[in-house]
């Protein structure tokens, strides 16, 4: 009975569905018109978090799967913890372009991990669960050491937890496949590791992590990429290195396939592409303020995503289109608020007052619907489930159709 009252479990509330729907088909035809169907607030889902079936919203302690096409809650689940993010998991490829199946949420507690500089005593992200996205059932639990501000994203097959000092790489069903930085407690030295860097934006593919690391007594930064899965018999500590090389300051990570990895750099402006071996195979102008990339991304990761056409990345006020091959830059779109998300063929770029319909192969924009996003003039994340597009406003979740 003790162990009961103070258990996870009593302070836990879990309402399931009792079974999963079918998912929306997506529209055949391009509609005519969008407009807003339903909100929630959502503070802990950065993107828009879909799920199966389900479109998840998530704040304070709470974690909500709702209907996509009406935002009625289907499942709950909720901790007496606060909630510090909460992503959608890929449980199979992106390349297959299949909706992930689970969400994590991870909760802060006492005795997590701090960022670097961080004056507080104790606290961190350190509960992490995960759900099955069609009923709300606990799917895997994990103790973690994220940091505060952490994001959570994945290639199919791993799961990232960013970090100012340190870095956790997990199956997508929890289990730790790699470390990488300064862990919290120490339990054995790691020679094969450098000492003291703070990390910016990261990326991950194909059971490959990249991360941008700032050493001490180095002039630039550097670029670094580790295979995420240890060898059998091999502890997640001991990682194994692909490549590692100095590039110039304030390099962004932009993105990551089979085959390359861009990277972003200011003064002037341009993305730099290496091979998997380390080797620069190509170096691109692009026409995007200086500023933009001259600070880290929101989470150390960046606003984009692979879609069938090309990588979209968004700058901040610019969305680029990257080539699937070689990840060389092809078109822009000014004015963006967000990458957008492709939709019934297309790809639909968030602007002030209306979402732009854009030629995914030649940029052009073909088309415009109008949107009220009222006194939102900030960053616009995006993406569908069906034939409702759904926008992430800051702390609220918008769905159209």
């Amino acid at each position: 009975m003790v162990t009961w009252r103070t258990s996870d479990l009593r302070a836990t509330t879990s309402e399931t569905a009792p079974g999963a729907p079918l998912t929306p088909a997506a529209p055949v035809e391009f509609p005519l018109s969008l407009g807003e169907v339903w909100r929630a607030e959502s503070p802990a889902t950065p993107v828009p978090a879909v799920t199966g079936p389900t479109v998840v919203t998530a704040g304070g302690n709470e974690v909500q799967g709702r209907d996509p096409r009406t935002g009625d809650v289907r499942w709950r689940y909720a901790r007496d913890l606060t909630l510090c993010t909460v992503a959608p998991i890929d449980t199979v490829p992106p390349q297959r372009l299949e909706v992930p199946r689970n969400v994590i949420a991870l909760y802060g507690t006492d005795g997590g991990l701090l960022p670097a500089g961080d004056s507080r005593v104790g606290g961190g992200c350190s509960e992490a669960t995960s759900l099955d996205g069609g009923t709300g059932a606990r799917a895997a639990a994990r103790h973690l050491d994220s940091e505060f501000g952490t994001r959570l994203f994945g290639d199919g097959d791993h799961v990232t937890s960013t970090g100012a000092r340190f870095v956790i790489n997990m199956r997508s069903d929890l289990v730790t496949a790699s470390y990488y930085g300064t862990r919290p407690t120490i339990v054995w030295s790691r020679p094969n590791l450098r000492k003291g860097c703070a990390y910016g934006s990261m990326g991950l593919w194909g059971g490959r992590a990249g991360v941008i690391e700032r050493c001490p007594g180095e002039a630039g930064d550097r670029l670094t990429v580790y295979r995420v899965q240890t060898a059998p018999g091999k502890d997640p500590d001991e990682v194994e290195e692909v490549f590692s090389l100095l590039t110039g300051p304030s390099a962004r990570l932009v993105a990551m396939t089979d085959s390359h990895i861009a990277i972003a750099l200011p003064d002037p402006a341009r993305v730099v592409v290496f091979d998997q071996a380390g080797q620069q195979v190509g170096e691109y102008p692009v026409q995007v303020p200086d500023g933009e990339l001259r600070a880290d991304p929101p989470g150390r990761v960046v606003s984009g995503f692979l879609g069938g056409s090309a990588f979209y990345w968004h700058t901040g006020t610019v969305t680029v289109a990257l080539s699937r091959d070689d990840l060389r830059p092809l078109w822009r779109v000014e004015g963006a608020l967000g990458a957008g998300v492709e939709f019934a063929g297309r790809l639909l770029v968030p602007r002030a007052g209306e979402l732009a319909v854009v030629d995914p192969v030649s940029g052009a924009v073909g088309g415009r619907f109008p949107v009220d996003r009222g006194d939102h003039t900030g960053p616009v994340a995006m993406s569908t489930i069906g034939p409702i597009v759904l926008e992430q406003r800051g702390s609220t979740l918008v769905a159209l159709r």
